[in-house]
């Protein structure tokens, strides 16, 4: 399964585009659309020269198999177009690695999927504070998860 174009509207619109290099609340160098790395694997840094809205989607793109590749890896049950998109979105934002251990990927996979609903509300902090846009982001992939097919 892969993204579809509705995922990468969503992640547009919940990272904005940022030409030039930025820290993001958690302290990680980042550009684009919340890319913290480029399509080639290199990490973003802060004294890298900005980048145009093409070569942002380019790396969004080109990243976002890795993204794909790990919730197809961690999730053991069926999905929905809806469900796979809100996992990519957020794996792109919270990492695949937060994904691979979090408790929503837990309940997922028992298939107590209200509760593993619920558990995108708990996703809300970054560099230790709860943030506005992440609770509106995590509603988002909520309410992206909770559609019927």
């Amino acid at each position: 399964m892969q993204a579809s174009e509705g995922c990468l509207n969503l992640i547009k619109a919940c990272e904005g585009f940022r030409p030039y290099p930025y820290l993001c609340p958690a302290g990680v160098p980042t550009i684009g659309y919340g890319s913290t790395r480029y399509a080639d694997g290199r990490a973003v840094k802060l004294s890298d020269p900005p980048i145009t809205e093409e070569v942002a989607q380019m790396i969004m793109k080109a990243t976002l198999d890795d993204y794909e590749a790990a919730v197809s890896r961690y999730v053991t049950v069926e999905l929905n177009q809806h469900q796979f998109d809100a996992l990519v979105d957020f794996a792109y934002n919270a990492g695949a690695q937060n994904l691979r251990t979090s408790t929503l990927l837990k309940l997922l996979n028992q298939r107590q999927y209200e509760k593993a609903a619920e558990e995108f509300g708990k996703w809300v902090y970054g560099g230790g504070k709860k943030l506005g846009g992440l609770i509106k982001r995590r509603g988002l992939e909520r309410d992206l998860f909770e559609q019927v097919a």
